[in-house]
């Protein structure tokens, strides 16, 4: 809430009312607004350096909605889509929901192992898609390098796999590193799909796909028998937002306010967690990823902390298998910063206390 719009907006809503333009408040094509269209293709060359076509581009309901459509359009009952494990649960979620198989290829500190996919590819049959988050994960916090974007876009051109890069977090990065975006790297066999959730604020749930046109074609047709159009007045109050350059300063904010908490937060960790215990070092984004000492189980440890009034996600929602049973995520972006520190010395001392029993 601390990085959410101002005065700005309302006054931007005011004059929006007074223009008598009847676009905010009507029904909007499905691609959405042309005006809002315009200003993401601004924005993306910008960013990524590449502006896509009118036919490349659909506005969407948030991210999760682009996840939604992209099942609708591309995946069959018994399909198999691969997903980096750990990966956002609402994506394991969407693609189980179109009865597909969903299998996890690792992650390490420098993103998905894609000589693990080249493998994956070599011996066990062709995926749909591979869903990733190349950018301050989500859960993990790590980012995908700079070789492995390379070696894993020539990959999917080689066995024809599409790309589904969730770019939830790319602008909340704490430092001047950028690499290129998955979707400028390889345009023909990439769907990007971003929100402005992170950016602008969730209420007004908004997003973006782009990707080949004859993909784009089909999101938008599943778009039409799923919400018609993105809200009208939402698109037209962040494109008049956008457009007056008070987007990038309210994300310069977000990121020096969320580097801030993750400094705190894995300074604390280092000076309060047991020697056994292990964490990622995000650059970006709002998550870091601990392992616990094998033994201790991270869902039972949850309960006690509630108890102690900390919260933590376990790990095992993070994968489509049994896995991370002793993961957790832990989020910076929401606590305050005075409570950083107590809220890590009392989930220490939880998982030092779970370490002597060997729960």
């Amino acid at each position: 809430p601390e990085t959410f719009p101002g005065e700005a907006l309302a006054d931007i809503v005011r004059e929006l009312i007074a223009s008598g333009d009847p676009s905010a408040f009507q029904y909007g094509p499905t691609e959405g607004l042309p005006g809002f269209r315009d200003f993401i293709g601004g924005m993306l060359h910008a960013r990524e350096g590449r502006r896509p076509e009118s036919a490349e581009l659909v506005v969407t309901s948030g991210g999760v909605e682009a996840l939604e459509l992209l099942g609708k359009a591309c995946l069959d009952r018994g399909d198999t889509v691969l997903v980096e494990g750990p990966t956002y649960l609402g994506a394991i979620m969407s693609f189980r929901s179109f009865e597909t198989d969903v299998r996890a290829i690792p992650i390490d500190g420098d993103g998905l192992r894609v000589d693990l996919l080249q493998r994956f590819l070599s011996t066990e049959g062709h995926p749909k898609l591979l869903y990733t988050i190349p950018d301050h994960q989500n859960p993990a916090g790590v980012s995908l390098s700079i070789e492995r974007r390379t070696a894993l876009v020539e990959i999917a051109r080689r066995y024809g796999l599409l790309l589904v890069e969730d770019v939830a977090y790319r602008e909340m990065g704490f430092g001047p590193e950028r690499p290129d975006s998955l979707w400028a790297l390889a345009p023909e066999t990439v769907v990007q799909i971003g929100t402005f959730s992170k950016t602008f604020f969730p209420g007004v749930r908004l997003g973006w796909a782009v990707g080949p046109s004859e993909v784009v074609a089909e999101l938008v047709r599943a778009k039409q028998v799923t919400d018609q159009c993105a809200g009208a007045l939402g698109q037209r109050l962040l494109e008049e937002y956008g457009r007056r350059g008070l987007l990038e300063p309210q994300n310069e904010r977000a990121r020096a306010l969320y580097a801030r908490r993750c400094g705190s937060l894995l300074g604390a960790l280092e000076e309060e967690m047991p020697a056994d215990v292990s964490w990622t070092m995000p650059r970006g984004g709002f998550f870091t990823w601990l392992t616990l000492p094998e033994g201790v189980s991270a869902v039972a440890l949850a309960a006690r902390a509630m108890e102690q009034r900390v919260a933590f996600v376990p790990g095992p929602p993070f994968f489509p298998d049994p896995q991370g049973a002793n993961n957790l995520r832990l989020a910076f972006s929401r606590i305050r910063d005075e409570d950083i520190r107590e809220g890590t010395r009392r989930l220490a001392a939880l998982i030092r206390t779970a370490m002597e029993g060997g729960t």
